[in-house]
């Protein structure tokens, strides 16, 4: 029975971070990954390939309608699909083994295979490769299992044609329509991955307005953009389903507040309507690990949860959903563990839109200054 200061579960950034941070501050850490690879959801189908396929699909814009106006002519360019996504797998896998060899680096033990908490101090572990179970000891134990693609009720994912952010960053061909549910990050930058590539692109939302969070008047002015880049939005709109039964998938669609319903045709259905904590299989409602009503595990200010010596940060807990707020987040565990003083401050974690034009934010919005009663200038 293998005994650490620290066991990890969950290699994301959050996670790998804190694994490393920890060990060069002299502790003896494991990690535990369901995923045969390092890098949870960022690396290997979120943040890394997301923006390589947006770097590609803009050059290929470029290509086809602003080098000609500098002088530099190279006729209509042609879509290589299939190469396009090996560019994008090719650096997914560079980062994926960057992050293998950092753990190595540090002496971290890997053990690959789906962590139950047990109870403080106890991780279960059952192996990938052939089943097998193990129990690993450790002091604490650390959460860093990220999250998973909120669904939309009535709507089943197929990954073909009914796509979650993972099935949209790996389509064999661009889509004439694309539908996308859900007006934030994830729904307009792959929405602008497709359009650049020749998709029609029809955004549906049900607020009335995009990038809910960001300030209101930066987000006007960005549809106004997108709108001219070709984007169509129906604000103030719900989906209630979508007929897949035909060669087009038909989706009926109606006004948030309630309204005659109607029916737009699509390829390709994107859901991207957020995410969800994933805390499922950890077994924490056994051991009185509690969790928030959007099934979020409630931490101190020191990221400890209702158990002592039982810890977690990133998607799993209350903030924005983001990578770098992860990763802050494992150093400053990490720290606290090596009895330092780790700390994240939240007002100054920016969140970005990696669209063309970038839109970028940090700090509190007009609209969240107003309602809290806060003067600015």
């Amino acid at each position: 029975m293998a005994s650490y200061d620290l066991i990890v579960i969950g290699t994301g950034p959050g996670g790998y971070v804190a694994a490393i941070r920890a060990a060069q501050l002299g502790l003896k850490v494991g990690v535990v990954e369901k995923r045969a690879t390092h890098g949870g959801t960022c690396l290997n189908v979120g943040c890394i390939p997301s923006k390589a396929l947006l770097y590609a699909s803009e050059l290929f814009e470029e290509a086809g309608h602003s080098f000609a106006g500098m002088g530099i002519g190279v006729g209509a360019p042609k879509l290589d699909l299939a190469a396009m996504q090996g560019f994008k797998d090719k650096g997914v896998d560079g980062n994926v083994k960057g992050v293998e060899f950092l753990l190595k680096k540090n002496k971290i033990d890997v053990h690959f295979g789906t962590g139950k908490i047990l109870g403080a101090g106890k991780v279960e572990v059952t192996a990938n490769a052939d089943g097998a179970v193990q129990v690993l000891e450790t002091k604490n134990i650390l959460i860093a299992t990220g999250s998973d693609v909120a669904q939309l009720p009535g709507v089943t994912i197929d990954e073909q044609r009914i796509v979650s952010s993972t099935g949209a960053l790996t389509l064999s061909q661009v889509p004439a329509k694309l539908l996308v549910v859900g007006a934030g990050v994830i729904g307009l930058e792959l929405g602008s991955v497709w359009r650049r590539l020749g998709a029609e692109v029809t955004v549906v939302e049900y607020l009335d307005r995009i990038l809910p969070g960001m300030d209101n008047e930066v987000a006007k002015s960005f549809q106004r953009i997108l709108s001219k880049q070709g984007f169509a939005f129906k604000l103030g709109t719900k989906v209630t389903g979508v007929d897949a039964s035909g060669k087009t998938l038909r989706v009926n669609v109606e006004a948030a507040a309630g309204g005659s319903p109607e029916t737009l045709e699509a390829d390709v259905v994107l859901v991207a309507i957020g995410r969800v904590a994933y805390t499922g299989g950890l077994g924490l409602a056994e051991i009185g690990v509690a969790t928030d009503k959007r099934g979020r595990v409630e931490v101190d200010a020191h990221y400890k949860s209702s158990v002592d010596g039982i810890y977690a940060i990133g998607d799993v807990i209350a903030g924005p959903m983001l990578a770098h707020k992860a990763e802050d987040e494992g150093v400053a565990v990490a720290e606290i563990l090596a009895g330092k003083a780790g700390h994240v401050n939240y007002d100054v974690i920016p969140g970005v839109v990696y669209t063309f034009p970038e839109v970028a934010s940090v700090g509190k919005t007009e609209e969240e200054l107003k309602e809290a009663g806060i003067a600015y200038t």
